[in-house]
């Protein structure tokens, strides 16, 4: 079981089960001896009631035992044996000389002779008061628990009686029965009983985990969790939890302030920097030398200066400070200046790009700078990591209630191991993704581009292979956005 829930309630399950096993074995073993007992009990009762049958027989009549005129052999009278046929048990009656007079219905229907013989020799010699013992006749009568007792008032031809009964007869206790009858039943009903409770005493935890699992971003830090006060244990987690929550609110909200406060501190001093650069370049009496170092400064000045765009933009998400300035925009007019700029990018990076526009209208609630953004940083990406000769297309086209975006490459692709990173912020994939080492990432852009898809109510998905190329695909709701 991979929940908690389960896991108590098959736990308390098999508790119940130890326990009803140890409670019916204590029961077995307890009530064993006796049901022995009960068996000797009765064997000494039937022994005396035969007895005095015998013996009031005897009284009544000029004698007990009588001959078979067929076998000569000494038996019971038949009026006496007729009279015993009642009893059940093994009822075995013996003369002074050991031989059988009488023999119950019981031992003649489940005896052999041989077996018969050897339950008849214990009861030759009875002790004056009688005894008890067991014998063990084999299959398929088993042991035979009995009691011998001598007669002396019936008359001298009956010397001694047998009485028994086979253990095999002696089941459990009805208790015991019981218990391991509805056994089953009481652990069905135990563990959907137990999942029940358990699921009642767990709740708490899935709302709590809820709770947490909705504080997925850093602007739903200042959510708590709900005090619960049912147990002590609760009180304590969601207590410890408030307390984390408060300290990661405070650390986000100071990482936050710090890199808005850096970012904006940065853009005055790069924007100082990046005209004195341009200012020098300019100069007629600027050397060579001193050039080429002006223009590599003012490369990474540049550089720096988108880093710094970016990071401002991502704090300013963060901290719910950038807003979108939706109106009715038609696509193709987005799509028309992109692909201006896009056969620049591509003469400049010997690709071939095409921009396919729809002819019918695609008006949407956009923010027309920020849809305008996605498309360049998708568009500059694909240039940046498509080799010499290779294509970058992209296409418009409108579904039942989105219109889509595809942009698509045939360079290096992506590893199927980075591909769930692309959107992590200054997440760059390995050198192979460089096409040149020129015009390198800040690692922002696809987390911008991220975040403007979805603040317009949208998505976007990357599809890639390594070596076979790149797709990244928009889809922008035709609804308004809220």
């Amino acid at each position: 079981m991979r929940t908690i829930r389960g896991r108590l309630a098959v736990g308390y399950a098999i508790s119940l089960a130890v326990s009803m096993f140890v409670f019916a074995a204590s029961i077995y073993v307890a009530q064993w001896p006796e049901r022995f007992n009960q068996l000797d009990r009765r064997a000494e009762l039937v022994s005396d009631l035969v007895a005095d049958i015998v013996a009031e027989a005897s009284q009544r009549l000029d004698r007990v035992v009588t001959r078979n005129p067929s076998t000569n052999q000494p038996g019971l009278d038949e009026g006496v044996a007729a009279l015993l046929e009642s009893v059940q048990d093994y009822v075995i009656i013996l003369d002074s000389g050991g031989t059988i007079l009488y023999t119950s219905e019981a031992p003649r229907a489940s005896l052999t002779g041989a077996q018969l013989v050897r339950l008849a020799e214990v009861a030759r010699d009875p002790v004056p008061r009688g005894h008890f013992g067991v014998i063990d006749l084999g299959p398929p009568v088993g042991q035979i628990r009995y009691y011998v007792r001598p007669i002396a008032n019936a008359g001298p031809s009956v010397a001694s009686i047998l009485a028994g009964a086979p253990t095999i007869g002696v089941g459990a206790p009805r208790l015991l029965v019981g218990i391991l009858t509805s056994a089953p039943i009481i652990l069905i009903a135990s563990i959907i009983v137990g999942y029940v409770i358990a699921g009642r005493n767990i709740k708490p935890v899935d709302t709590i985990i809820d709770e947490i699992e909705a504080i997925t971003d850093g602007r739903s830090l200042h959510r708590r969790v709900v005090d619960m006060k049912e147990t002590e244990e609760l009180a304590r987690l969601s207590t410890t939890l408030n307390a984390m929550l408060v300290r990661l609110e405070r650390n986000f909200v100071s990482l936050r302030r710090f890199t808005a406060d850096a970012s904006h501190e940065l853009k005055t001093p790069l924007t100082v920097l990046r005209a004195g650069v341009e200012r020098a370049i300019t100069h007629p009496a600027t050397p060579p030398v001193v050039m080429e170092v002006l223009e590599e400064t003012l490369v990474e000045v540049n550089r720096m200066s988108e880093i710094v765009d970016s990071l401002l933009t991502l704090a300013r998400v963060d901290e719910g400070r950038a807003p979108l300035h939706l109106e009715p925009t038609d696509l193709r007019d987005l799509l028309g200046e992109i692909a201006e700029t896009a056969s620049i990018l591509g003469e400049h990076a010997s690709v071939e790009v095409s921009v396919g526009i729809p002819e019918s209208p695609l008006v949407l609630p956009l923010d027309r700078a920020r849809v305008r953004q996605l498309l360049l940083n998708l568009l500059t990406n694909a240039t940046k990591y498509t080799r010499k000769g290779g294509s970058v297309t992209i296409t418009c086209a409108a579904e039942a209630d989105s219109v889509v975006v595809k942009v698509v490459d045939t360079g290096v692709g992506i590893a199927a191991g980075d591909l769930p990173h692309v959107f992590d912020r200054f997440w760059r994939a390995d050198a192979a993704r460089s096409r040149t080492g020129q015009r390198p990432g800040t690692g922002l852009g696809l987390a911008i581009c991220q975040w403007i898809a979805e603040a317009h109510g949208g998505s976007i998905e990357v599809q890639s292979r390594r070596g076979e190329g790149t797709t990244f695909t928009v889809s922008l709701p035709r609804a308004d956005v809220g």
